[in-house]
């Protein structure tokens, strides 16, 4: 062979070692040094899932009814995978079921379309789930319809008919309940995003709905289960070629309240009654709340807020029209938790409190005249009454104003009057925030309201926040105003001018309101029930809870939630014992005593304050009336209020009085706790009994679900 062929024969020689070492290194940097990446990103290619949502957990009251359930119904679905290899993309096999379900195609076609797909209307019409999940496109179809479709295949290939829960409200005892309850909603985008890498067991979906408010929000993930995967695999064509794994839904816990459904639809009626009483009055009775509460535990065994609403309205998503219904009636929030309002004179449990922290007699004698007269301004009784020298038990029955302005005015001076600074004493706003006012009680409920406690503090923060405000209006002087109300003008002119300079200012006469619950302090309800429930226990503060307990859906014990002390209020025993002796007389001799006429008061003490808490402008009065019972042994501690509803007596009092009937078994002079609405006439101690079907059992062995939880709560 030449030497030029040689040649040839070994450079072809190298450059054939070369490509297969180049090939070789190729293949190892892909295979061992980048291979975990090209792995994952393969399986992200042929790897899909399909979530099936797992039946959500029920909520009970504490005797095992059913007060959010859920219902079976038929779910018509199209699977677009199929749809897409028929002839038109399936066109024919649409217009045969919009036929059959009376529904127009159009209407089908727009569930069909992917969310963010052009045309696409918002959720919940469009698709927001897998490509190679069933659509669902109509729902509570009937029987006769699915069968037919089933029995019809060749005709609706890809179309399929089965049963899904739904939520439902079975409303024991014809109980709302609505906003203590809450509802649903399809999970929002902050959501998603909040969750980040989270398994695929527990991820939430863009079909997901999610607990908005009230129990629902709060124990959202303990009602919703764990959904059910399938993987499949996928051809890069996105043809399904197997299943790879499967995984069955778990079915979300059911949660125990405290709440008893015979006495929750007590206090809805007894609210909703005084409201009218108020009405009848000639006052506008314009919203109110009402609360029940455990003294020794803090349970909240009822409560209710006005207006409410109907919650099975966001079954299936709710209208515009009726989502601005809501907004206009204003009764989406509960006044019981989120509502704040000044409580008038069920505030002077506290300032008596305040009173005996800064060393006054509680067994003294002080004048109470009609009005008094301080900086310049006269502060009056309510109804201008004077009784003269009185004790300060006395002073609280029949809720003398002036005895506690004067004991204000003093500690006001006390503590350096007008040149005093933010660090100066303030026993008022001292007891107030030991009882827990100013801050959230921590109910396991979403958006609760924190109140506010009028203190020098409080009124310098404020200025700083506003003084701007105030001193830009001051210079303008209201020029829009001014056109159609000069001395409108003047007036807010002048008053943004004084609070312009010195508003941070801790006046006489702001100590003088905070002391009768007037002025810049606010309370929810629940608030002042907690208030009066430590009163009532003789000092502690409980965090108020709904929740008793998590049961799973086959009846074993998860959870149970044991009381929560806050904190042990600071104020001395003996001043403790004095509002319990004291508090008593309010109803027995006192502004609380015309609605617990002809009560056996003898044998079932009740301990109560009422308030008429004046407001700006010419609203009238809120109707306040705060109490616990019995005096002598507390159990209970009810409170109810009712914005422009006039004095506490006249209008919350009656009301009360039912509830405490109710709850003690009181008919006419007779106390027969057989008769309460309780079963055995007290709270029960343990959960209810869930059976292995799911279904609550009553105390008694009856059933106390309702009959379709068997099938809600199994596989469709």
């Amino acid at each position: 062979m030449s030497e030029r062929s040689n040649l040839r024969l070994l450079v072809l020689a190298v450059l054939v070692v070369s490509m297969l070492g180049t090939l070789v290194a190729r293949a190892y940097y892909l295979q061992v040094m980048e291979g975990a990446e090209y792995r994952a990103a393969a399986a992200s290619n042929t790897v899909r899932e399909v979530a099936e949502p797992a039946v959500r957990g029920i909520v009970l009251d504490q005797a095992g009814r059913p007060l959010i359930s859920n219902r079976t119904t038929v779910v018509v679905t199209v699977d677009r995978q199929v749809l897409a290899q028929e002839p038109n993309d399936g066109a024919a096999v649409l217009t045969r079921l919009a036929r059959i379900l009376d529904t127009p195609r159009e209407m089908i076609a727009e569930r069909l379309k992917t969310c963010g797909s052009e045309g696409a209307k918002p959720p919940p019409v469009c698709w927001n789930g897998s490509t190679y999940q069933p659509v669902p496109v109509a729902t509570d179809v009937d029987t006769q319809t699915a069968l037919s479709i089933m029995e019809r295949r060749r005709e609706f290939p890809g179309i399929a008919a089965k049963l899904e829960a739904v939520r439902e409200y079975p409303a024991p005892f014809n109980v709302n309940a609505a906003h203590t309850l809450g509802y649903l909603g399809p999970v929002t985008e902050e959501q998603l995003v909040e969750q980040g890498d989270t398994d695929a067991y527990d991820r939430l979906r863009r079909t997901d709905v999610v607990g908005r408010t009230g129990l629902e929000r709060q124990y959202d993930e303990v009602l919703r289960g764990k959904p059910g995967i399938t993987a499949l695999a996928v051809d890069t064509a996105g043809r399904i070629t197997g299943t790879l794994e499967q995984r069955d839904p778990e079915p979300g816990d059911y949660v125990v309240t405290s709440i008893d459904a015979r006495l929750q639809s007590v206090v809805e009626q007894q609210l909703q009654a005084a409201v009218r009483r108020a009405q009848s009055q000639d006052y506008k009775g314009a919203s109110g709340a009402a609360v029940v509460v455990e003294v020794d535990t803090g349970r909240v065994l009822a409560m209710a807020s006005y207006p409410t609403y109907d919650p099975s309205i966001w079954i299936g998503g709710v209208t515009k029209r009726q989502f601005q219904q809501l907004i206009d009636d204003e009764s989406l929030s509960s006044n019981v938790y989120q509502g704040q309002f000044a409580p008038g004179s069920t505030f002077k449990a506290v300032s008596t409190a305040a009173a005996g922290l800064d060393g006054f007699n509680l067994y003294g004698i002080y004048p109470c005249p009609s009005r008094v007269r301080v900086g310049g301004q006269t502060f009056r009784n309510y109804e201008s009454n004077a009784y003269g020298p009185i004790s300060l038990t006395r002073a609280l029955e029949v809720s003398c104003n002036t005895v506690f302005y004067d004991i204000a005015r003093r500690m006001w001076q006390e503590a350096g009057g007008p040149e005093a600074g933010i660090d100066a004493p303030d026993p008022v706003a001292e007891a107030a925030t030991t009882f827990g006012l100013g801050e959230p009680t921590g109910i396991d409920l979403p958006g609760e309201a924190g109140g506010r406690v009028a203190s020098r503090a409080f009124k310098y923060a404020n200025w700083e926040e506003k003084k701007d405000t105030w001193c830009r209006n001051a210079e303008e002087g209201y020029p829009e105003t001014r056109k159609t109300d000069p001395k409108m003008a003047d007036y807010y002119t002048a008053l943004d001018r004084e609070n312009c300079t010195d508003g941070y200012q801790w006046r006489a006469g702001d100590a003088l309101n905070a002391a009768i619950g007037q002025g810049d302090t606010t309370v929810t309800p629940l608030q002042m029930a907690m208030v009066y429930a430590a009163i009532a226990n003789g000092g502690t503060l409980y965090r108020p809870q709904v929740a008793k307990g998590i049961v799973s859906a086959d009846g074993e014990v998860v959870e149970t939630f044991a009381p929560i002390v806050t904190r042990q209020v600071e104020v001395p025993k003996k001043t403790i014992r004095f509002l319990r002796n004291s508090l008593p007389g309010v109803t027995t001799d006192g502004s609380g005593e015309t609605p617990f006429v002809g009560f056996p008061l003898d044998r079932l003490p009740i301990a109560s304050k009422t308030g008429s808490a004046q407001v700006t402008g010419d609203k009238a009065s809120t109707s306040w009336y705060a109490s616990y019972a019995p005096a002598n042994d507390p159990k209970y501690a009810v409170v109810m209020m009712v914005t422009e509803g006039g004095t506490g007596s006249k209008t919350s009092g009656p009301s009360v009085r039912k509830i405490y009937e109710a709850l003690f078994g009181v008919r006419g002079d007779t106390i027969d706790p057989r008769s309460s609405v309780l079963i055995g006439g007290e709270p029960l101690s343990a959960l209810p009994e869930v059976g292995p079907d799911g279904i609550p059992v009553s105390p008694k062995g009856q059933q106390s679900g309702v009959a379709d939880i068997r099938a809600a709560g199994s596989s469709p």
